[in-house]
């Protein structure tokens, strides 16, 4: 038995847990403990205050799931002003061992690992993913992770990669709209600028000034919050139309990945999303691929619903580079 600390680290959240790896390999990790990037001035600090919460002392291993490149002598966040010097992790940590994985490759190793009960069947064959064969991996949170894992059998590989940036097509007027209104901010308007938890502000204020409304400036906690209360039917217009851009965004990966043996929701959003995805346009514009409507129709589309992917990921990937 092998205890770590598994991290995920996202624009917003910076999260922890203490991962116990089996010798069967079964991962489980302890309740994990939740600070807000904002709130410290680096990942060491954070390192600190989590250390300083359990007692003092943490196993002399971690994993760290970054969201954002890391094949890199330093390390920058897509989404957050920290930074990381591989080259000084053991040192300024105070650890033997380490790995560090982009956030949505820690996600594909949960997808890769986790027992079908674990998925929520969102559109295609409702059918387990395919055990042999390229799986897509993307969710929507702060950014747009997205990742993917080939595998055969019991063995398995994991890419990272960085395709919440490729250019957003719309689709219909009010997408139109939508990457008009960006424009004006953004000479290149990336997938994420669309299906990632900010952006539902965008897609709102569109709306609202199609239908000629005053609103006022609000964040994205809670315009979310009310559109998916249904306390205001603009907001919930505006969650539905992210619904429907996520669908579309979806089957573009698959299509580039070569998905073709399902495809994965994950993310803290894309969790949140659980029960309004179903009902959604999600599945229509996933499959809407014109004449490849047809093969995007027998693709198996899930939602992980592992309550901690990343950590758990992240811990799988540790093992696998270590063991």
């Amino acid at each position: 038995m092998t205890q770590l600390v598994s991290v995920d680290i996202g624009g917003t959240h910076a999260r922890f847990a203490i991962a116990t790896v089996a010798q069967d390999g079964t991962i489980t990790l302890d309740e994990p403990e939740t600070l807000h990037t904002e709130d410290h001035a680096s990942f060491q600090t954070a390192w600190e205050d989590y250390r300083a919460r359990k007692g003092g002392s943490v196993p002399p291993r971690v994993s760290m799931a970054i969201a954002g490149p890391v094949n890199q002598e330093v390390i920058r966040f897509t989404n957050n002003p920290w930074i990381i010097r591989p080259a000084m992790v053991s040192q300024k940590l105070g650890v033997k061992q380490f790995t560090i994985v982009n956030d949505f490759e820690a996600v594909a190793h949960a997808v890769a690992r986790a027992p079908d009960d674990q998925f929520l069947h969102l559109t295609g064959p409702d059918e387990p993913l395919a055990s042999e064969g390229t799986i897509s991996v993307l969710g929507p949170g702060t950014g747009l992770g997205v990742a993917h894992l080939w595998r055969s059998s019991s063995e398995y590989r994991v890419t990272a990669t960085e395709g919440g940036h490729i250019d957003f097509a719309p689709l219909d007027q009010i997408e139109d709209a939508v990457l008009a209104r960006l424009r004006k901010r953004h000479n290149r308007v990336s997938v994420e600028r669309v299906v990632a938890g900010p952006a539902i502000v965008d897609i709102y204020q569109t709306l609202a000034a199609m239908e000629n409304r005053k609103t006022r400036d609000e964040d994205d906690v809670t315009i979310w919050t009310r559109g998916m209360s249904d306390q205001d039917s603009l907001a919930a217009a505006a969650v539905d139309r992210f619904c429907l851009s996520l669908g579309s965004v979806a089957g573009d990966i698959a299509l580039a990945q070569g998905g073709f043996g399902g495809v994965v929701i994950a993310g803290g959003l894309g969790y949140r999303l659980r029960d309004h995805l179903p009902s959604s346009g999600f599945a229509e514009r996933f499959r809407a691929k014109g004449r490849f409507a047809g093969l995007m129709s027998r693709i198996p589309v899930k939602l992980i619903t592992h309550p901690q992917p990343g950590l758990f990921g992240a811990a799988a990937a540790f093992a696998r580079e270590h063991f």
